[in-house]
Parts: C-alpha cells; sequence; structure tokens
C-alpha cells in the first residue's frame, strides 16, 4: 500500500506503546509497575458518573451542535472567568472529544508549508507531531534541568522570525511537571506583543493540579486574550480520561475555521459526556481536591525516593503528576534505561527521548499510582542501577 507523504511526519505517543509492551510481560505472568501511562488512577467523581447516566436515560444520545451543546459552552466560560480571570464569551469556545483535537484543529488551521510554530522541549510529543504534519517547522524552545524545567526566556525572542505564526505553551507541563510563574507569562507576553499576528497555545490540561502557588493564564494579561487560544479538558482534573471530554477557548474569528474541521472530521462531541461535562465544572470540587492533595504526597515520596538513587537527579515538579528525573549519571542513554527498567525491574516508565530531541538523557515516571507501588519501583529501580 502506498500511503502519502505526510505520514512519514506523523509522530505517536509512546505511552501507549509502552503500556502495550507492559501488559504482554503481565500477560507472561510478570509483575510490572505501572509508571508509564498519563492516567489519574481515581475513579470519575461519582455525582459526574451519575450525570452522565442520567443524560442517557433522559435521551442525550443523539447529535449536538458541532460546537457543544450551549449549557456546557456556558459552563466553560463561566469556569474560565472565575479560574483565569478573563471576560469568556461562550461564543469563543469549542467543545471536542477530547483535548487533542483542539491541537490539531488549530494548528491545521493556522500552520502550513512556510510557517514556523514554536514549542516547548522537552514536551508533549504530539506538539512536534501535529507541527509537521501540517506542513509547518517545528520550533523548540528547550526547558533547561538547571532552571528545574523552565526556559531561557532571553532566548525567546531569538526563535521569532518573520515567520512565526504560532507560540505553544505548556503549563503545568507534561512532562517536566513545571509551571510557569506569572513573572515568565508577563515576559513572554511582552515578546509577543512585539509581534502583530503572533498568537499563543496556552495548553491548560493540569491547571488544576499544581503544588506550587496558584495557576496563572497568559490570556488574562492584557491585550493578550484575543492573541490566546486555550486548550483545556475534563481527563485530568477530574479523572475523567476515557470520556473524551476537551475544549478550546480562542479568537472569534478562529471559532468557524475550528468548527468546520470538527465538521469534517468528528461532527461533534457526544451530547451524553457533555452533560457529565457540566456537572464536573458545576459541582462539588471535594474528591478534585483530595486528589491532588494525595498526588502532592506522591510527589514528595517519588522525588526523595529518586534523588537516593545513584547517579539519578530529579527537580520537584511543581504541578501535573510527572517525574523528569536525569538518568545521565548512570551511563545509560534513555531508551536503554527504559527498556532495562521494564525487562529487569519490572517497571513501566518513558524514555525522555520520546518528549524531544533535549528529552535525552531523562526519563518520565508518572506517579498516577499508589504509594505502595511507587516505593517498589523506587527499591526496584534503585536495585537495578546500583547493579549497572
Amino acid at each position: 500500500m502506498k500511503v502519502a507523504a505526510r505520514m512519514n511526519g506523523l509522530g505517536t505517543e509512546s505511552a501507549f506503546e509502552v503500556l502495550a509492551k507492559a501488559r504482554a510481560l503481565e500477560a507472561q505472568g510478570r509483575e510490572i509497575i505501572h509508571l508509564e501511562i498519563g492516567e489519574p488512577d481515581f475513579d470519575t467523581p461519582r455525582h459526574i458518573v451519575e450525570a452522565g447516566m442520567q443524560a442517557i436515560n433522559d435521551g442525550f444520545t443523539h447529535y449536538g451542535p458541532t460546537a457543544g451543546l450551549p449549557e456546557l459552552r456556558e459552563a466553560i466560560a463561566n469556569n474560565s472567568r472565575e479560574v483565569r480571570g478573563t471576560n469568556t464569551d461562550p461564543a469563543h469556545v469549542v467543545v471536542t472529544p477530547g483535548a487533542k483535537p483542539i491541537m490539531f484543529y488549530v494548528l491545521l488551521a493556522l500552520a502550513e508549508p512556510g510557517v514556523e510554530v514554536i514549542y516547548p522541549n522537552p514536551g508533549f510529543p504530539i506538539y512536534e507531531s501535529m507541527i509537521k504534519f501540517s506542513g509547518a517547522t517545528p520550533v523548540p524552545m528547550r526547558l533547561l534541568e538547571e532552571k528545574d524545567y523552565h526556559p531561557d526566556l532571553d532566548a525567546l525572542p531569538g526563535l521569532i522570525t518573520d515567520k512565526t505564526r504560532l507560540i505553544i505553551l505548556n503549563s503545568p507541563e507534561n512532562p517536566c511537571g513545571s509551571a510557569l510563574t506569572k513573572q515568565e507569562l508577563e515576559k513572554i507576553a511582552g515578546v509577543v506583543m512585539q509581534h502583530p499576528g503572533l498568537l499563543v497555545m496556552a495548553d491548560e490540561i493540569y491547571k488544576d493540579i499544581l503544588y506550587v502557588g496558584e495557576h496563572y493564564s497568559i490570556s488574562s494579561i492584557p491585550g493578550m486574550q484575543e492573541r490566546t487560544i486555550i486548550l483545556d479538558g475534563f481527563s485530568k482534573s477530574y479523572a475523567m480520561t476515557g470520556w473524551r471530554m476537551g475544549y478550546g477557548i480562542m479568537p472569534e474569528e478562529l471559532v468557524p475555521h475550528v468548527v468546520r474541521l470538527a465538521v469534517n472530521s468528528v461532527s461533534c462531541a457526544a451530547s451524553f459526556t457533555q452533560k457529565a461535562a457540566v456537572a464536573a465544572l458545576e459541582g462539588p470540587r471535594d474528591e478534585v481536591e483530595a486528589m491532588v492533595a494525595e498526588f502532592g504526597v506522591r510527589r514528595r515520596l517519588i522525588t526523595d525516593g529518586l534523588r537516593s538513587i545513584p547517579g539519578i537527579n530529579c527537580p520537584e515538579p511543581e504541578g501535573a503528576f510527572y517525574a523528569f528525573p536525569s538518568i545521565q549519571g548512570t551511563g545509560l542513554s534513555s531508551i536503554e534505561f527504559e527498556e532495562r527498567a521494564m525487562n529487569e525491574a519490572g517497571v513501566a516508565l518513558l524514555s525522555g527521548s520520546a518528549f524531544g530531541e533535549y528529552g535525552e538523557g531523562y526519563v518520565r515516571l508518572s506517579y498516577a499510582n499508589s504509594q505502595e507501588n511507587i516505593k517498589k519501583a523506587i527499591s526496584k529501580l534503585d536495585k537495578l542501577v546500583r547493579s549497572i
């Protein structure tokens, strides 16, 4: 079969590949501790589940508006006003089955051959993959270990050319767990405002999972709301990965283009999951807060544990639920460490090189697993490294 040349530039998300390998080993009787997949190990809060079931019983099993049910768009706008302090209009909201479609649609609408897109590296691998698929040129903005995985913003102006159309930000960040400060976002906004037509796509999917300070959105900076596309969703904050619920908040002129792309691909998000999403935004937050508190305990556990292993250095994550330690002192490459951790120690984790060229020498571990399993994983990794 001869496939289109554009498929050569489309990457993947290695977490699912490593998960499949781990499942295969488990089928052979091996015990594997899963620290590879970025998914909360909590159940969706009960009131959200009940709202989804009630919606099915009430007949919300048919097509809905492509941009989303009016009540959900209103709830998202209200939540954004509260969380971000922006004057969000529901007409600027587009609901999609998961947050990735927003990323894809925005890049297809804005990027093309001859255009450059700046993105964080190490970073979520789908950024670079979708930039290339759109035909644009990805320009990495390096995150630095010595800055606890924050970028050198003094270098940002030098990355921008007359071809730059979009800058992607992710805060809190996957895979590094770093969170941009208000001062850093103001500095980025100052640079962006010097370039007419330059936009920002702010991936804020982990905004509710913070351990240091409060979430601050670049869209709240004067002059930036009309230049910012917010990418967000329900998977991480509400343990709703399987519900496939995401959304974008964007400048009004971009909305019809994104909606047309949705019409041509997914038609609309499922109506009953949208009703559940309304319940998530408008219902109690005690379970969300308890989940984040537990992640905070695990963060300390995994960071201290990794730091106790010779040859490993681990900055403390500021948000999300990932640790991104340097394993350069072990003498192994990232992929070698990933493979030996799986095959010899029974610990599934991800090679840092899966997150871009600047991820080499690092690995990602998700601490969305129990304290008991994290302790066991640290013990197994310690034994592996000492044997090396």
